[in-house]
């Protein structure tokens, strides 16, 4: 496993798609968290919620890193290094 994120440089200044999970607002589901692709901006549920739209995104745009969109939370997630790291 690596010790730190190769992928850094692909982060953007990005602002969020949405205030709550993108694809469940279109649908009218719910969500437990919230993740923000550092690349685009795209408001994904985490992998706890029973849709895992952050990681749907990743595998389908290649986007490699996810913020915490929770307040008070200002971890990252690099899905292609499987490594957490803080900004």
């Amino acid at each position: 496993m690596q010790q730190e994120c190769t992928h850094k440089d692909q982060i953007q200044e990005v602002q969020p798609s949405a205030e709550g999970c993108e694809d469940c607002l279109k649908t009218g589901d719910s969500w437990l968290q919230l993740r923000e692709c550092l690349t685009c901006g795209h408001v994904g549920c985490c992998d706890s919620s029973k849709n895992k739209h952050a990681t749907a995104h990743f595998h389908k745009s290649g986007h490699p890193i996810v913020q915490s969109f929770q307040p008070g939370e200002d971890w990252r997630w690099c899905y292609v290094d499987e490594i957490v790291f803080f900004s």
